[in-house]
């Protein structure tokens, strides 16, 4: 009867490690260390609507959707600039839409960071793209603005190949062909786990809603983009270092 046991204790142990084994992949797709400063979690960060037209709903149903993580609400407040300027204000994130030009880029997000902290942030729709038959329709919509918005909290990319994963922060193309699709219009599973990961340690100090995180930066309203750090076909990453401790991290969706 002990080696019975014994042999079925065995079995368990080796069934439970196949098991966990077999289990997905934790989330891994962090935007570098980058995260907002905050002493609590929930904690609530600001969506300056700078935006017009159908962008409104975009922006209300990507709040919603983002809020739905269990350390991050977010709610949209009144705009603190313009969609053609769309420079940034401290403690928050201003989303802008506009006629920038045919330069390339679809969508953009930037972050500010001091120490390592996000103290502000923008993210831009390209309507210049986005008045065209190829990328007007209000899937690729959602999935741009639910992506840029998601930078700014610290998250990277799920893929880059054009699979979907069923995540606005995946590289599928919502155009064509797939514009009667619903995929990867919003954020999944994994993507809440992310920020779970990213926002699991608490901070001494916040950068959240603060009016003075941003100070030392000046009135540079981050269009100078700096060093190109990372590249694909489909998307750019650029650094500025502004003075010691001082960055801006600008990420470039670029148009297919």
């Amino acid at each position: 009867m002990a080696l019975l046991l014994r042999a079925l204790a065995i079995v368990s142990l080796i069934v439970a490690f196949t098991a966990g084994a077999a289990q997905p992949a934790a989330a891994s797709h962090a935007w570098s260390t980058y995260h907002w400063g905050r002493t609590a979690n929930p904690f609530t960060l600001g969506l300056g609507s700078n935006v017009t037209g159908d962008w409104v709903g975009h922006l209300s149903t990507t709040s919603a959707n983002w809020s739905v993580s269990s350390v991050l609400d977010t709610v949209v407040v009144a705009g603190g600039t313009t969609g053609r300027k769309c420079r940034p204000t401290s403690g928050r994130v201003e989303v802008c839409n506009a006629k920038y030009g045919s330069n390339g880029w679809l969508g953009l997000a930037q972050i500010w960071l001091s120490n390592g902290h996000i103290v502000q942030g923008l993210a831009k729709m390209n309507d210049t793209y986005f008045t065209l038959d190829r990328y007007n329709n209000p899937n690729e919509k959602q999935h741009v603005m639910c992506q840029e918005v998601g930078h700014t909290f610290g998250l990277g990319h799920t893929s880059e190949d054009g699979s979907s994963q069923n995540t606005c922060m995946d590289y599928f193309s919502n155009t064509g062909v797939n514009a009667g699709s619903t995929l990867s219009t919003a954020p999944n599973a994994h993507d809440y786990e992310q920020l779970e990961l990213i926002y699991a340690h608490l901070d001494s100090t916040t950068t959240v809603g603060s009016l003075s995180a941003a100070a030392g930066f000046g009135a540079d309203d981050g269009n100078n983009w700096g060093r190109l750090v990372a590249s694909t076909a489909r998307s750019s990453t650029y650094v500025r270092d502004v003075s010691p401790g001082k960055r801006i991290v600008t990420h470039v969706t670029w148009a297919r």
